[in-house]
């Protein structure tokens, strides 16, 4: 194993101890008890992507999206896993963007 993989594999768990991740992991194990909640959830998450996704901002679609999911976010389960998920990916960029910074990389 070269030096940047077992750098890289220390890295990892280092992720994987942090608060952030722990919470994202519980809060997945919990939805995970539901699956029909579970396939909901990824179904909200795959299309708000796409919608962020999407060419040109349509005002309807959103309207219609908004409403299919209404009240879907009062669902504590739904909501402290989408928190926790944020909070996760949001670490996971600014890493990203703290590693390519210190690369000096263009």
């Amino acid at each position: 194993m070269t030096e940047v993989d077992e750098a890289l594999e220390r890295f990892a768990a280092d992720i994987k101890n942090s608060e952030v991740y722990r919470e994202y992991r519980k809060q997945l194990d919990l939805v995970k008890q539901d699956p029909a909640l579970k396939a909901r959830i990824d179904e909200f998450r795959q299309r708000n992507y796409e919608m962020q996704m999407s060419e040109g901002f349509d005002f309807a679609k959103l309207a219609e999206f908004e409403k299919e999911f209404k009240g879907f976010r009062e669902n504590p389960l739904v909501d402290n896993f989408l928190a926790a998920e944020l909070a996760f990916c949001r670490m996971m960029q600014e890493l990203e963007d703290n590693l390519i910074e210190r690369l000096d990389f263009e």
